[in-house]
């Protein structure tokens, strides 16, 4: 999982409450038992004026001119600013994966649904939760001047606006911590590779039949 330090991206605002996973990613392309490939398909109902399936090659659909994503102001986004209760639904991982694969590597809105929250963590997306009024003045920002881009400072845990005006926000210091050094679950794990080569060799020279057990 790729680190997050400091992130200065593009805004795009999705100005719509209660997105839920199915609109993140529809239901069809969870058919895919590969953990890549679903950000052509982020928002896929709403980006594209053609029902979308898995395997469909992108160049071949009829991009949606009115949705946020395909206007020309917004190419190259990776912030995306939402509203309340972003991520509801289904509890589909695949959700932050678009999110991610797409581009994006903060999210910001007044809530999320919980299951999501997670899992944006777990997938190296920044999931920021400011006041309604702050996210309502920064899509006024966002509409108000094109290219409007942001900084996300996750060491000092602070949103930097163009003109240098700083907005706090709160993370859990764990979650900080895994994000910081590009830790998932298996990196996480993984800290402790050498440790876990030694406890196994000492049980198979403690327990040599098991080599058999595991091996036969």
């Amino acid at each position: 999982m790729d680190k997050f330090t400091v992130h200065q991206g593009l805004v795009a605002p999705i100005d719509r409450a209660n997105v839920d996973t199915d609109a993140i990613i529809p239901k069809q392309f969870l058919k895919s038992i590969r953990k890549t490939g679903f950000g052509p398909n982020l928002f896929d109902e709403w980006r594209y004026l053609d029902p979308g399936q898995p395997g469909q090659d992108p160049a071949s659909r009829k991009p949606n001119p009115d949705f946020v994503l395909n206007q020309p102001r917004y190419q190259g986004a990776s912030v995306l600013l939402a509203r309340k209760n972003f991520g509801c639904g289904s509890s589909r991982e695949h959700a932050p994966w678009a999110l991610q694969q797409y581009g994006f590597r903060a999210l910001i809105a007044p809530s999320f649904a919980d299951i999501f929250f997670n899992n944006c963590f777990k997938n190296g997306v920044l999931p920021i939760v400011l006041p309604e009024a702050t996210v309502d003045r920064l899509f006024n920002e966002v509409a108000a001047f094109p290219g409007y881009q942001l900084t996300i400072d996750l060491e000092r845990q602070v949103v930097v606006e163009p003109q240098g005006a700083e907005i706090a926000f709160e993370v859990q210091p764990f979650r900080k911590y895994c994000l910081l050094n590009g830790f998932d679950d298996i990196g996480l794990t993984l800290r402790h590779k050498d440790r876990i080569q030694a406890y196994e060799a000492a049980r198979l020279a403690s327990k040599p039949w098991l080599a058999q057990t595991l091996h036969g």
